[in-house]
Parts: C-alpha cells; sequence; structure tokens
C-alpha cells in the first residue's frame, strides 16, 4: 500500500510541474510578443509603436478627409496617413486626436489596445497605419457624454441629430522624434 502511496504521489509531483512549466512559458511568451511589437526604433527620426509600418505612400491629412467624405456609415477602408497630434489620451495614451482639415479630425485608437502613445506627443507629426471607418454616434449617447462634460440643461437639449464620425483604429504608429 505504501508503494502505491508513493507512485501516486510521484505522479500528483509531474502533474504539477508540468502544469507550472506550461503556465509560465507561455507568460514568457506573451512577454517577448508584447516587446517586440510595442516599441522600436525606425531610424534616428521616428519611433515606432504597434506592428511595424513604412513611412512610404502615406497619404497626406487633406486627402484621408477626402476619402473619408466618400465614405458612408459602416464603410471601412485599409488606409496610412501622415497628420500632426491635436490631442493624445493624458491618462494612457490610449488614444489621439488628428485633424484632418481646419474643421475636421479623426478619433484614433490603436487595435486590441496593444500599445499606446507617449503622454507628451502632442504637436508631434506620426504615420498611422489601419482601418479608417465612419460611424454614427446616436442623440440619446451624445446627450449622454454631454452630461459627463457637465454641459447645461440647455445645451444638451440642443442636441438633437446624430454625429456622423470618423474613426480609425491603427495597428502601427510612426512618430516624429526631434
Amino acid at each position: 500500500m505504501n508503494s502505491l502511496n508513493i507512485y501516486e504521489m510521484k505522479k500528483i509531483v509531474q502533474i504539477v510541474v508540468l502544469s507550472l512549466v506550461v503556465l509560465f512559458g507561455c507568460k514568457d511568451a506573451e512577454k517577448k510578443k508584447e516587446t517586440e511589437v510595442v516599441k522600436e526604433e525606425v531610424n534616428l527620426n521616428l519611433k515606432a509603436f504597434g506592428e511595424k509600418i513604412s513611412e512610404e505612400n502615406a497619404l497626406t491629412s487633406e486627402e484621408m478627409l477626402a476619402k473619408f467624405n466618400n465614405m458612408n456609415v459602416g464603410d471601412t477602408i485599409q488606409v496610412k496617413f501622415a497628420s500632426k497630434i491635436n490631442e493624445v489620451c493624458s491618462k494612457k495614451g490610449c488614444w489621439m486626436k488628428l485633424p484632418l482639415g481646419e474643421e475636421t479630425e479623426t478619433m484614433v485608437r490603436f487595435k486590441d489596445y496593444g500599445f499606446f502613445m507617449p503622454l507628451d506627443s502632442k504637436d508631434r507629426e506620426v504615420i498611422v497605419e489601419g482601418i479608417a471607418f465612419v460611424k454614427e454616434t446616436p442623440v440619446d449617447e451624445l446627450k449622454h457624454y454631454a452630461e459627463d462634460a457637465g454641459k447645461s440643461a440647455e445645451e444638451i437639449a440642443k442636441i438633437t441629430e446624430p454625429k456622423k464620425e470618423y474613426a480609425f483604429e491603427a495597428h502601427g504608429v510612426l512618430m516624429k522624434v526631434e
């Protein structure tokens, strides 16, 4: 009976050890993948974030605005364009706003929240590559945002139509550094 208990104990120990090897092996692989994707130096003037992209064939922000203007709600296109950062999330760098013209901008988020931009990247020139799409924000959602922003009841009452918005999900970004 003692040999049976020892045999069972050895089997349990083997299962525990194997489980730990698999568990920690997977975590190391995830960390390695994260560090490969997040940042890399492209050249002395550009810093890369996310997937590797090139500067070649990037549209101007004006050309991107023309593409957005020809899209309908729900349309998507794969595209790359250059612009200057108007605003970046001040908490994590998890989004940025890029101007497309004098009065139009696009909200850029990052694929699967796989990378973030430096918090001090406002006014830096960037090239983004990913999926551009047009969405429509419903009136109730716009009113909710206005309430959250502390708008007055009069201002909220003026929101009567959905808003067409230009959005972008970047899988890679190149940012000029000085």
